[in-house]
This record gives structure tokens, C-alpha cells and sequence, in this order.
């Protein structure tokens, strides 16, 4: 029996290597096609001094207008002659300094020639710089779609049963979406795809990844945990709350990605010393860290996007009135959230089935078996070292394997002992270096203060990757660090790792179009409902659009790409509909969505990430069934506040 058990896992795990090697060959093939089809699209990319957002023509004073004409002859193929001419009008700015790049694709008939001409219509004679660049494609927008969604399910396949480790998920999809631009015709260059990767979150995860790594020598976690203890009086529900609410406060100011950098290692201590398993913990936080993001215009990549707008400010929504708005609906948002979320964990058993002192072992086992697997044998003397640490791990598997004969289960609900735990909590774990604990208090609170003054102060010329990367330098500086190695093996490469692939599958599945053909579907939905009821379904519809577009796909090129859908909208004299109902429908959907799978949001990956390197890493199912409920939940509140302020109280229309 166990024979071919063995045999059946070898025959399954040999496929699975097969299947995806052959598909990364056959993309690797595909990216270096030739063209060898007949042109069916016409991209082109415009650059000038165009107004920022999609204004009205009517309302530009100058503007150029380019024409694409294509005229087949009749003959073989065609009984008639066939032409096809597109219009195409940009508005030009009043200052001509910035410049704007435009995008736009054109159905061919064939592969015939095609004349563009540009007009520019002024008011007066001074010269308009433009820059213009072609390129022919060879699929319908339809099929670009399909073949995006397929990539996308396949990467949502090998992340949710675990066929691969989301990092090599995350790149083989990004290979796909690469070579299927190729076989489109829009194969991108190899710097071109450099550029498509989000710097300047990379910066910031590193950054306070080496400020957390150095933290934790002090012994601060350890500290914070037993205080939280204290604090509950060893009641574990209290305390989850107090967590939970904490993490929400916060990253309505910080950004939700810091916020779980700072939270994760205390929360995985506390529940350490509490016997409790940290995913549940770990999972509720980042759940209300997501929500609690979404309250102002800095706590959440969308919403900064939202109110960074030229054309959104001058529609009056600014930073005061978004956060305002924004706030009061959150507030009832969490209100509702904590009950549900007792819900949820009604039968979920939060302590360990063994005493603490098993479970300590057995991450003991674990942490050990980590450390040798990581140790190259590359001497004489690391080989030693690595075989002494594996047998370590053999001796206290032996212990274990004893104390779990001798256990008995003793599960408590609530700590009776409490005090008298505290005591020897307080003897065991406390601050370890305070001189370097000054030093990293200092520097972590200069860098909090910048991020504040980067969202409050536009003066400051640094982003929030700079002034990650500068604070960990501070600190790699006043804490004299000697062995360098140490700090960088505390760095989640696989973490940063994924988020580079992530950004460049999003990225290369908006070249396909997907982004884009899910807001103008939006669009064609919202116009065809009768005009008495089209502002209340275009609220629901686009909340629900982008809660579950945020859950599958990353929320910031699609808030970027549904921006100018939904002003073109309200621009619309047919459809009739205010811009700030539909724009808060989008950042509440766009917020809240991100919790409804484990890379909905970025801050959900950096928790896994930290957690799996501590040996508590929670699956894509394990997040999904809780997280998924709270969107649903939240989403439906957000609903609610949506539809009673614009509809029954008619604000901001």
C-alpha cells in the first residue's frame, strides 16, 4: 500500500515537472516567433504636451487630430473595394512643458498600406513637440482578453493547489503574458519590462525588512508580547481585538504594507508565548489592516492614485473631502467587522493541541532543519557544520518523538495562571540591548515621520522607497553591523521576488487589454440601465467590479485604468451620472477587495512571506476562507453607506 502511494506520488510529481517545463519551453519558443500573419490591429502611441485626464474636446481650446486611413482594392480576396478611417482627437495644454504618452489601437482590414496624418489645430503659430511610434498586431482586443483570463486562471491554479511556490507561479505567469504579447505582435524589449517594475515598492519592503531584522536583536517583540499579554489578562479574544484594532489605526496612516512589517514579528512572538497558532491571528490582522487602509488618502495605494488626480481635484475631490467621506464609511465598516469576524472564528480552535513546550520543539525541529538546508557545503568546515546541525535536528526529534508519548492534551480556553505566567513571562523575555534599542526606536521614528511628511508636505522631494532605503542605512551604520550575511538572510527575497513578477504580469496583462476591456464592459453595462435607477446600479456595479477585480488582480493598474473610464462617464450627456459617487464606489471596492484572496493585497503576501520564514505559512485556501467572507461582508457594508449617502441623502451629486 504504501509502495504505491510512493509510486503514485512520484508518477504525479514527475508529470507536473514535465507539463511545466514543456509549457516554459513553448513560451520561450513563442517570444522569439517570427511575423508571418496578416496585420488585423493598429497600436499607436502618441507623446505631447496632452491635457492629463480625459477632458472634454468640446471644453480644449487646441488640440491635434490625427487620421488613420486604410484602403484595400477589390481582388481575390475582396469583391469590392474596403476603406476604413479613424479620427482620433487629443487635447493639447495650455503649457507646453509635461509630456503625456497616449495610447490607442485601431481595427485593420488587412495588411494593406495605412496612411496616418496629424493636423494640430491652435491658437496661435508656436510649434507642438510630439513623438509617435506604430506597431501592428496580429489578434481581435477579444481574443488579447481570452488569452489574458487563461493566464491569469493559471497562475490562480498553481497558487491555489500549491503546484508551485507562488514566487515561481508568479514568474512562469509573467512568462506567459510575455509570450503571448509576442504572439500578438507587441513583444516588449527587455528594458521596457525593467521599467514595468514598481521600484519603488521594492525599496520600501527592503528597506524595512533590514530596519525589522535589526529590531528583532534587541529583544522588543518579546517585550511588546508579554505587555499584550498583560494587558489581556490572559484573555485571548481581548487581546486579538486590541490587535486587530491597533494594525487597522494604523495603516490609516502608515501604508498597510509597513504596518504588518512591524505587527507580524510581535504578533508571532505573542502568540508563541500565548501556545496560540499565529496564522489565525496573523490572517484577522492583516484582514483589518486592509480595511482600516482604506479610511484616508495615504493608507492605500488606490486612494493616493484617487486623490493624486489633476481632473479629480478639480471635480472638489481633494485629500480633505476623500478622507472625510472615506473615514465615517470605514468607521462603520469595522464596526460591523469585528462581530463577524467573532463569527468566523466561532469553532476555530486557536490554541495548539500540544503544550507549548511540544510546539516550541517542533518549531525548534524546523528552524534548525531551515538553517542546515540554507548552508552551502561549499569547504570542508561548512560541511562539518552542516552535518552537526543535522544532528541536532535528529536529537531533538528523538526528544520529541519521547514527550509526545508522555503528553496528555490540556487545552484551556482562558488562562487561569495568568499572573503567575506573567512572572516568569517577564523574567524569560525582556530587552536584550537597550543602547541598540535607542538607536532603532530613533531611526524608525525619524522614518515614520517622513512618511508622514511625504503625504502631508508636497515640498519633499523623496518617496517612500528612498526613505526606507536611507533609514536602513542609518541604521545598518549606528549599529555597527559586522556580519552583513546575518541581516541579509532575515531579508524575504522570495517575497520581493514575487512582487517583481507580480508587477510585470499586471502590467504585460494590461497590454492584453484586460484591464481596460473590464472597465469599458463596465461602462456598457452602467448606459444600458433605464437613467431613474442608472445611479444606483452604477454604484453596485462598480464597488463589485472592483472589489472582486482587486481580489484576482492588482489593485493599482486597475484603479489607474478605471480613473479615466469613469470620468469619460460622468462626461457623458447620455448616461448623466456625477463623478464622486462613482470614483468613492471605486476606492471602496478597490480597498476592500484586497482581502478576498492571499494576492488581492500587497501587505497579504508580505505577512505570508514573514510568517513562512518564522515556519508558520498559511496556504492561499487558508486565507481564502476567512478572507473571502470579510470582503463579502465589508463590501456589502461599504454598499450600504455608498447607496444611503448618494441616493437617500444625496451627497456629493
Amino acid at each position: 500500500m504504501n509502495l504505491n502511494l510512493l509510486l503514485n506520488r512520484y508518477c504525479l510529481r514527475t508529470t507536473k515537472i514535465i507539463t511545466i517545463f514543456i509549457i516554459v519551453v513553448l513560451c520561450s519558443v513563442t517570444m522569439n516567433l517570427t511575423d508571418f500573419r496578416d496585420n488585423s490591429l493598429l497600436k499607436l502611441q502618441v507623446g505631447g504636451p496632452f491635457l492629463g485626464g480625459m477632458e472634454a474636446v468640446q471644453e480644449a481650446q487646441e488640440y491635434i487630430l490625427i487620421q488613420v486611413e486604410q484602403t484595400e482594392e477589390a481582388g481575390s480576396r475582396r469583391r469590392r473595394t474596403q476603406q476604413v478611417l479613424y479620427n482620433w482627437t487629443i487635447p493639447l495644454h495650455s503649457q507646453r512643458s509635461d509630456q503625456i504618452l497616449r495610447t490607442r489601437t485601431f481595427e485593420m482590414v488587412s495588411s494593406a498600406p495605412i496612411l496616418i496624418s496629424v493636423q494640430a489645430f491652435l491658437l496661435d503659430s508656436q510649434v507642438v513637440p510630439l513623438s509617435m511610434t506604430h506597431q501592428s498586431l496580429y489578434v481581435t482586443v477579444e481574443t488579447q482578453v481570452l488569452m489574458a483570463g487563461l493566464i491569469l486562471a493559471g497562475v490562480y491554479v498553481l497558487i491555489i493547489f500549491e503546484i508551485v511556490h507562488r514566487t515561481l507561479a508568479a514568474m512562469l505567469g509573467s512568462l506567459a503574458a510575455l509570450a503571448a504579447l509576442a504572439f500578438i505582435g507587441d513583444r516588449p524589449s527587455l528594458m521596457t519590462v525593467v521599467e514595468w517594475i514598481d521600484y519603488e515598492t521594492l525599496a520600501l519592503l527592503f528597506g524595512m525588512m533590514i530596519l525589522v531584522a535589526i529590531f528583532s536583536e534587541t529583544g522588543f517583540f518579546d517585550y511588546c508580547a508579554v505587555k499584550a499579554y498583560q494587558l489581556s489578562r490572559g484573555r485571548v479574544w481581548p487581546m486579538i481585538i486590541i490587535l486587530c484594532l491597533i494594525a487597522a489605526v494604523l495603516s490609516a496612516f502608515l501604508d498597510n504594507v509597513t504596518t504588518m512589517m512591524l505587527f507580524t514579528p510581535v504578533t508571532i512572538r505573542l502568540c508563541e508565548v500565548l501556545n496560540l497558532d499565529p496564522r489565525h491571528v496573523l490572517i484577522a490582522e492583516v484582514i483589518f489592516t486592509n480595511i482600516g487602509g482604506a479610511a484616508t488618502a495615504v493608507g492605500d495605494p488606490p486612494n493616493v492614485i484617487i486623490v493624486s488626480n489633476q481632473d479629480l481635484r478639480k471635480k472638489g475631490i481633494d485629500f480633505a473631502s476623500f478622507t472625510g467621506y472615506m473615514f465615517l464609511g470605514i468607521c462603520l465598516v469595522l464596526l460591523t467587522s469585528f462581530p463577524f469576524l467573532r463569527m468566523l472564528y466561532w469553532n476555530k480552535k486557536l490554541y495548539n493541541k500540544e503544550s507549548s513546550e511540544i510546539v516550541e520543539l517542533k518549531h525548534e525541529i524546523l528552524v534548525w532543519r531551515q538553517t542546515a538546508h540554507r548552508i552551502n557545503p561549499a569547504s570542508r568546515e561548512e560541511t562539518a557544520v552542516k552535518c552537526l546541525l543535522m544532528q541536532k535536528v535528529l536529537n531533538l526529534e528523538s526528544l520529541l518523538h519521547k514527550k509526545l508519548k508522555t503528553f496528555q492534551r490540556q487545552i484551556s480556553q482562558e488562562d487561569k495562571n495568568w499572573e503567575h505566567n506573567i512572572q516568569e513571562l517577564q523574567k524569560k523575555h525582556r530587552i536584550t540591548d537597550k543602547i541598540l534599542l535607542v538607536k532603532c526606536l530613533t531611526v524608525l521614528g525619524v522614518v515614520i515621520f517622513m512618511f508622514f511628511l511625504n503625504s502631508f508636505v508636497p515640498a519633499i522631494h523623496l518617496d517612500l522607497g528612498w526613505i526606507a532605503i536611507l533609514g536602513a542605512l542609518w541604521l545598518l551604520v549606528l549599529a555597527d553591523i559586522q556580519d552583513f550575511e546575518i541581516i541579509l538572510h532575515r531579508v524575504e527575497w522570495a517575497t520581493l521576488l514575487f512582487f517583481a513578477a507580480l508587477f510585470v504580469l499586471m502590467e504585460a496583462l494590461a497590454q492584453l487589454q484586460l484591464i481596460d476591456y473590464i472597465g469599458e464592459q463596465t461602462a456598457v453595462l452602467i448606459k444600458a440601465v433605464p437613467e431613474d435607477e442608472r445611479l444606483a446600479i452604477a454604484i453596485i456595479l462598480v464597488m463589485w467590479v472592483s472589489a472582486l477585480a482587486s481580489s484576482l488582480i492588482d489593485n493599482i493598474p486597475f484603479t489607474a485604468a478605471m480613473i479615466p473610464v469613469l470620468i469619460n462617464l460622468s462626461q457623458d450627456a447620455d448616461v448623466n451620472l456625477p463623478v464622486k459617487p462613482l470614483i468613492f464606489a471605486l476606492a471602496m471596492g478597490a480597498c476592500l477587495g484586497g482581502n478576498g484572496t492571499l494576492i488581492g493585497a500587497s501587505a497579504n503576501v508580505v505577512c505570508a512571506g514573514i510568517a513562512e520564514q518564522h515556519g508558520y505559512g498559511f496556504s492561499f485556501m487558508e486565507f481564502f476562507r476567512l478572507g473571502f467572507p470579510m470582503m463579502l461582508m465589508t463590501c456589502t457594508i461599504g454598499m450600504c453607506y455608498l447607496l444611503a449617502t448618494h441616493i437617500g441623502l444625496g451627497w456629493n451629486t
